[in-house]
């Protein structure tokens, strides 16, 4: 019997992801405007993952600047920015690594405190870099107020919605009518032909 329900919860987590990864993809075709689409998957990766923050930071130049989030931090959006060498979230973008620590991240050597936000003080953090054409773009960050064991499946969750993210904006720098002119045939018989591995 414990064989049956471990597997039951297995499927269900496995059902859980498919969702996640169903509803950001109906993101990714909708007309709306990016600052939608990047709280709602905030909204939605806060969702699957039960966590108390989440954060997403882009870049500009250097710097990272908060983009997104769960928690209202209106007067912070766009305006609180971290240099690319400062914190667990610029080590995830310079290292292009995902990172987890599940008890006092505050302690990390490499965590810069920011005073204005709360998640300064929570115990787990989880973060994955956002990548777009393998260039990192930006992070995401998870943060739980008191310890968490990071599963495996939520590591994967959150390197894959980090790779939605990215490709959500670089569709977002194309027109609509960039897409409906395309000829799409055309660009994919042009790239020349997909080498088979044997």
């Amino acid at each position: 019997m414990p064989k049956a329900r471990d597997l039951e919860g297995r499927l269900q987590k496995t059902e859980q992801q498919l969702r996640l990864f169903q509803k950001i993809s109906r993101f990714m075709v909708r007309e709306m405007s990016l600052t939608e689409v990047l709280q709602g998957i905030v909204s939605l990766v806060v969702e699957f993952t039960q966590c108390d923050s989440c954060l997403m930071y882009l870049l500009d130049g250097e710097d990272l600047v908060l983009c997104a989030s769960n928690t209202p931090h209106p007067s912070t959006i766009g305006k609180l920015r971290m240099k690319w060498n400062e914190g667990l979230t610029g080590w995830v973008a310079r290292e292009r690594r995902l990172l987890a620590i599940s008890r006092e991240a505050y302690k990390d050597s490499r965590f810069k405190k920011f005073g204005e936000l709360e998640e300064d003080t929570y115990e787990a953090f989880l973060s994955a870099p956002v990548t777009a054409r393998n260039r990192v773009v930006g992070v995401i960050n998870v943060q739980h107020r008191l310890p968490h064991q990071h599963t495996g499946g939520e590591m994967e969750v959150l390197t894959t919605v980090g790779e939605q993210v990215g490709c959500v904006l670089v569709l977002a720098r194309m027109a609509p009518t960039a897409v409906e002119s395309a000829n799409h045939v055309e660009l994919v018989l042009s790239s020349g032909p997909v080498a088979m591995k044997q």
